[in-house]
């Protein structure tokens, strides 16, 4: 039990609740309302595969780094917990479980899968030569409800592409404020981010004008989509999350940036799903 919870620390399984609501958003919008057990539990499990084995990736590459990052000490790679080669073992495992799951979907979503891999495997080498790493992180999300459409719908719309814009900018957004974080760090490691390249302040700047494209984008889907005023709500209260995530750093104050800070962010997630449900059903 003990190397079960360990991997599931690698791989931060808490931290689904950033993309696993915007996959079933994708889907119950593609459906136009709930959509059958059959999708919903292989786009569930194709989800399970891709966030496991990028995840996991992430850690096994920047596992040089993360050994000498102050924060991450406790990391189950970095304490010795789960070795590289038991971490590469759950990487082909979970590749094996997305392709499975996917050929279990619209056909279109086979054709696609490499499109949606490719972020996922590219993100963890970004901060080593370009400081838009925020924004391959962003796309790398940006595929979950995509996909989830595709699964269910077969096809690809202005709707979903632009709900995956505006995931894509809302997560880059958050994680250049997180990045705040290790500006020094990253400067002493020859590493890229925002905020090395704009200062702090100015990487401050950015992630508002990420969060706000990211709310004008969902407003827009529901109105691509026709999608009842209730949806609306669900924006508005995602906007007051974000705009209280704001108001709590400065360029002069970080502390709050904490797993706590991180976890929040998670609530613009699933209050979009859930007043999407309602304004479908």
């Amino acid at each position: 039990m003990s190397k079960l919870k360990a991997h599931l620390d690698n791989i931060a399984l808490s931290h689904s609740v950033f993309a696993l609501p915007f996959a079933y958003m994708g889907a119950f919008l593609a459906a136009g309302s709930i959509p059958g057990g059959h999708d919903l539990v292989w786009i569930t499990l194709a989800m399970v595969g891709a966030r496991s084995a990028a995840l996991a990736l992430n850690n096994l590459i920047d596992l040089k780094y993360d050994k000498l990052h102050p924060r991450f000490t406790k990391r189950p790679m970095v304490t010795g917990t789960v070795k590289p080669r038991e971490a590469a073992l759950l990487i082909v495992f979970s590749l094996a479980l997305f392709f499975a799951a996917t050929a279990q979907l619209q056909p279109l979503c086979l054709k696609l899968w490499p499109l949606a891999l490719i972020p996922l495997v590219i993100y963890p080498y970004m901060k080593r030569f370009s400081w838009t790493c925020h924004l391959v992180l962003g796309l790398a999300l940006a595929v979950a409800p995509v996909g989830a459409w595709i699964g269910v719908k077969g096809d690809i719309s202005l709707a979903v592409l632009l709900l995956g814009l505006a995931v894509g900018v809302w997560i880059a957004g958050f994680d250049v404020i997180y990045g705040c974080q290790d500006v020094a760090f990253d400067k002493t490691n020859g590493l890229h981010s925002m905020p090395v390249r704009f200062g702090v302040r100015g990487a401050l700047r950015l992630s508002r004008l990420m969060h706000v494209i990211s709310i004008a984008g969902f407003t827009f889907v529901g109105i691509l989509l026709g999608l009842h005023f209730i949806y609306y709500i669900g924006v508005m209260l995602a906007a007051m999350v974000l705009i209280y995530q704001h108001t709590i750093v400065s360029p002069e104050n970080l502390s709050e940036v904490t797993q706590r800070y991180f976890m929040r962010n998670g609530l613009v997630s699933i209050l979009l799903f859930i007043f999407t449900i309602i304004a479908l059903v």
